[in-house]
Parts: C-alpha cells; structure tokens; sequence
C-alpha cells in the first residue's frame, strides 16, 4: 500500500524549497556585465565548485533510480563506466581542455571554426542542440515522475505536468539572472542534498536488515552480486557494461560527454586557467566513484531486504506496477517502506538530482545557442552593446526552459502511446549526436583533411549510422541486436571516415 505524504514530510519539502528560494535569490544578485560573465563567469570560478557542478551535471534523476535498479537486478559491474570515464577525462583534459583555453572558448564548438570555419562552428552547435532538447526533456520528464509518484500517488498527465513545471522553475530561478556562476554554486547545494538523501537511505536500509556485515557479504558474494568486472564478450544489450565496451564505445560515449557536449564542458571553462579546468575536470569523475557506490550499495541492500525474506520478515511479493508503469527498486521502496520524514528528504533528493542536470543544460543550450549562432549573425550588422545578448540569453533561457517543458511532456505520451521503447530512444539521443561530434573532432585534432562539407556529411552520417543500428529498424533485417556502445563506436568509425574523405578546405580557415 502505497503511503502518503505526512505533515513531517511536508515541512522537510517546503523547507527544501525555501532553501532553493533563499539561495537563488543571493545567488542573483551577482552582478552580470557581458555574455561571456554569463556563459563562463569570466574564468573566476574556484575549482572545487566546478569540480562539483560536473560531477552534479552528470548525475540526474535517473541515476538517482537507476543505479540502484542495476545493482538489484544484476551486480557491481556498472561502477566500470565511471573508470571508463575516469580515461576518457584524462583524455579531455590533457588533448581538448588546452585547445579551448588558448582561443578562450565560450562554447566547445568554436574549436571547429578555427579548423573548418564558422558553418562548421554552427553545424555542431545545431546537432547539439537538437540533441540535448530531446535528451535532457526526456530526463526532465524522469525526474518529474519520481516527483509526481511520491507526491501525489499517481502519475496523471496534470500531476506530471505539475512536476515538470515545479522542477523547471526552480533551475530557472538560478540560470535565469546569475548565469553559469548561480548554477555552479546551485549545484554544490544540489550534491550536498541528494546525496545526503541517499547516504540516509543506506544507514537506514542497512539498518533494517535483521544481519551482520559479514553475512550479507557472504551472501552477496556467493550470490554473484559484488562482480566487478565483466570479462564476457557481448555486443548485444544496451546495458552491458563489459571490459571491452567499457575501452571502446563507453570510453568514446564519455569522451563526448566529458569534452564534446557543451552541458558538462561549459563549467571547465569557467576556471582559471586551463590547469584548474584539468583537475575539476579528473577531480569530479574521482567524486563520483564514490557516489556511485553509495546506488550501488542501496540496490544490493534492496536485493536482500526483497528478495532474501530472512533479512526482513518481508514474506509478500513485489508488484512493481504502478498506474501502469514499472516502477524502479527504489521507488518501490520509498513508496512501501519508508518511515514519515526520510520519505520527503528522499523526494528532496530526487528534485535536486533532477535540478543539477536541469539548469545546467539551459546554460549550455543558451550558450551554443547565442555564442555560436546569433552573435555571429548579428554582429555581422553593425555594433551590439554587451547587454543586448546578455538580454538575449536570458530570453533564451527562457525559450529553452519552454521547449524543455513541452519535451518532457512529449515524453509522457511517447512512453505510452507508441509501441517502441521512445523513452530510451529519447534518454539516447544525445548519442545520436554524440558519434558525428566525435568524428568530426577526432579528424580535426588528429588529421588534416577535412572541410565544412565533409564536416556537416559525416554530423550526419554518424546520427543516420546509429539510427540505422537501432533494433526496430536492425530487426527488420537481421536478429542482431547491438548494444548502444557497439553502436557508437560503428557510428563514430562512419563519421570519421565521412570527413576524412574531404579535402582540406583552405577558405575555410
């Protein structure tokens, strides 16, 4: 029987929301002279706060239910992916991080102006864009969920709506006037919060197992569940975290992620200097292990508390449906077992996860979006004021915060109506433009050759290629079906290829 909000509950989510109230209104009141302050805080911003923001953009709502769900259901190979990350941001920091820093980049994209010339700039800004709008609105709309079921008990089209709108205004009222500085610090408190939620959880649910360490850790290891390391060759599943997806399509997809997309790399390039940018960049992937291992360790515990009776006199089945959906371990579990007050601290903690990658991602599509595209376009005109595009961000901002909304309500009925698994589609798109970046990077840092044409054919080519790989039009053809990193690394190969069969375009530079 699911169990409602009590009064002590309440008190915890108001609080939460006065604390966002109080903050964003301190954070505002910086003082905000030209687009550059806005998008990169001018290079003032101390590294251990980017460090934090980073690691706090690239956890969301879904890994706040999702982590937890892969433990329970299957083991601690998933810790691998943040290894994997781990090379990748080594990689950024020491191959891209530079470059940006010596032309002093806004956005990561102007990288490719100086290389094949600003179409190419806005190409990738526009893949990004498009990206990021379906990506971020499908995870808007996860976070939302998790809000509306605990919240209101249901998951109707108003309550979700509620949600959504509930969630975007609070990473409004951070982005909107401050900029990428008020979304830094807004961060550091998101992280401090959900992850609180969590470590809460975990000293609660372990202390409701009626065991000792040793036993549950018997238990777990005889039972498979503390492996860490995947040996198995698999290029099927789209979860499948072995040791050689991990080196080749998860590394490519963190590289992309940790460098290419302006969402997490717009904080880097907020720092100092390019050192500071190297270390918050390897300093935040190194935070994040441990974060992960805190889901991971809520899902084993979860695993025995459900499936293991002994440790917790729990003798009744599991039905996970709710209104029709499956929900996660961890929602299952907020909504049957937790006690009055950690129920609302664990709801604070899935809003904050939900915030940090929400206002984040209106900073990175203003960003691309006035730096990349308009501020060419309209400085090409005559002479601007630095206030007129600071306006036009902020208007921005708001644009993106509609799309964002409308996106994630998009997904709502996508999830429902359609007989393939959009939502995942939607949570993936941001691959989709992830292999065409990655092809186009890799042959402009490492080769040659390559123009504005062959750059904007092989953006496309490396979307089409993984699109093409997908199993509702793969399993047209064949019974193949391949896992998403095994796609990426597919579409990233096409895409280099694709780019690298343009000649080097002396006009473009």
């Amino acid at each position: 029987m699911h169990s409602s909000f009590a009064t002590i509950d309440w008190l915890v989510f108001g609080s939460y929301f006065l604390l966002l109230a109080l903050s964003s209104y301190l954070l505002s009141q910086q003082k905000v002279a030209n687009s550059r302050d806005y998008f990169v805080g001018s290079n003032t911003m101390p590294m251990w706060a980017v460090a934090i923001s980073v690691l706090a953009t690239s956890q969301s709502a879904a890994t706040f239910m999702g982590g937890p769900e892969f433990a329970f259901s299957k083991d601690l190979t998933f810790l691998g992916f943040f290894f994997s990350a781990l090379i990748a941001v080594i990689f950024v920091a020491k191959v891209l991080v530079p470059r940006f820093y010596a032309i002093k980049a806004v956005t990561v994209y102007e990288l490719l102006e100086i290389r094949y010339g600003a179409s190419a700039k806005r190409y990738a800004g526009v893949m990004f864009l498009v990206g990021r709008l379906f990506a971020s609105g499908a995870r808007l709309y996860i976070g939302a969920l998790a809000v509306s079921m605990i919240l209101f008990l249901d998951i109707s089209f108003m309550h979700v709506l509620i949600s959504v709108i509930t969630l975007m205004l609070g990473a409004l009222a951070y982005t909107y006037y401050g900029g990428v500085k008020s979304v830094i610090y807004s961060d550091v408190i998101q992280a401090v919060t959900y992850i609180g939620a969590a470590v809460m959880v975990l000293l609660y649910l372990y202390s409701s197992l009626e065991s000792d360490m040793s036993t549950i850790y018997s238990v777990l290891e005889a039972e498979g569940k503390l492996r860490l390391i995947d040996g198995s060759f698999d290029i099927t599943g789209a979860s499948s975290f072995n040791f050689w997806a991990l080196m080749s399509g998860w590394l490519l997809l963190n590289i992309a992620a940790y460098g290419l997309d302006q969402d997490m790399t717009q904080r880097v390039l907020t720092c100092k200097n390019k050192e500071e940018g190297e270390r918050a960049l390897i300093f935040s992937v190194l935070m994040t292990i441990p974060v992960v291992v805190i889901f991971l360790l809520i899902g084993l515990l979860l695993y025995l508390f459900y499936i293991h009776p002994d440790f917790s006199q729990i003798t009744s089945g599991i039905d996970r449906d709710f209104d029709g959906e499956k929900v996660t371990i961890l929602m299952y579990y907020i909504l049957n077992e937790l006690p009055d007050g950690l129920r609302g601290l664990v709801t604070v903690g899935a809003v904050a996860a939900a915030l940090s990658s929400t206002n984040s991602v209106l900073s990175a599509m203003s960003s691309v979006a006035i730096e990349d595209l308009y501020k060419p376009w309209k400085m090409a005109q005559g002479k601007v004021s630095e206030m007129h595009f600071v306006k036009m961000a902020r208007l921005s901002v708001l644009g993106f915060a509609l799309l964002l909304v409308m996106m994630a309500m998009l997904s709502f009925y996508w999830q429902r109506y359609s007989e393939l698994s959009l939502l995942g589609f939607a949570l993936g798109v941001m691959a989709f433009a992830y292999s065409g970046l990655l092809g186009v990077y890799f042959s402009a840092i490492f080769t040659q050759r390559g123009n504005r044409v062959s750059v904007l054919a092989g953006l496309i080519g490396g979307f089409t290629t993984v699109l093409l790989l997908q199993p509702y039009v793969l399993g047209s053809i064949t019974t193949l079906k391949l896992g998403f990193s095994w796609q990426i690394l597919i579409a990233t190969l096409v895409a280099f290829m694709i780019v690298q069969m343009g000649s080097t375009d002396k006009g473009s530079k």
